[in-house]
């Protein structure tokens, strides 16, 4: 698998990724639950987290947006690191530029696409 995240649940292995945002429920109430990672260059992290959010929130609100929902607890691997997601969704950029949603099923997924682009516009701003 090389130099990527890999997210899977028990039964499959979902997509591996270069950059992630993971969105659990609670979330939606305190945004410092949001966990990011990347495997690419971490200066310009934050401006990538704040496009796939920007970009997730206004394709959904589109009905645009292509989202792989699970039933299971999702497992989150980036080398050493391991997150288990239980509930929420998660955002992920692969290698070609997509970016896949992944999210549990009967999730508020508006209020959690809301909740990674209030949190990464407002991280994005702190720099300007």
């Amino acid at each position: 698998m090389g130099n990527s995240i890999v997210i899977e649940t028990a039964s499959l292995a979902l997509t591996e990724c270069e950059s992630i945002v993971i969105v659990p429920e609670r979330a939606i109430q305190e945004a410092g639950y949001i966990k990011t990672f990347t495997i690419k260059d971490s200066a310009y992290a934050k401006h990538e987290y704040h496009a796939m959010a920007q970009m997730a929130y206004f394709q959904f609100q589109d009905d645009e947006l292509d989202v792989v929902e699970v039933d299971s607890v999702v497992t989150v691997t980036s080398g050493e690191e391991i997150f288990e997601l239980v509930d929420g969704l998660i955002l992920c950029r692969v290698e070609d530029g997509s970016f896949p949603i992944v999210a549990h099923k009967m999730q508020n997924k508006k209020k959690l696409l809301e909740a990674a682009y209030r949190y990464c516009t407002r991280w994005v701003r702190l720099d300007i």
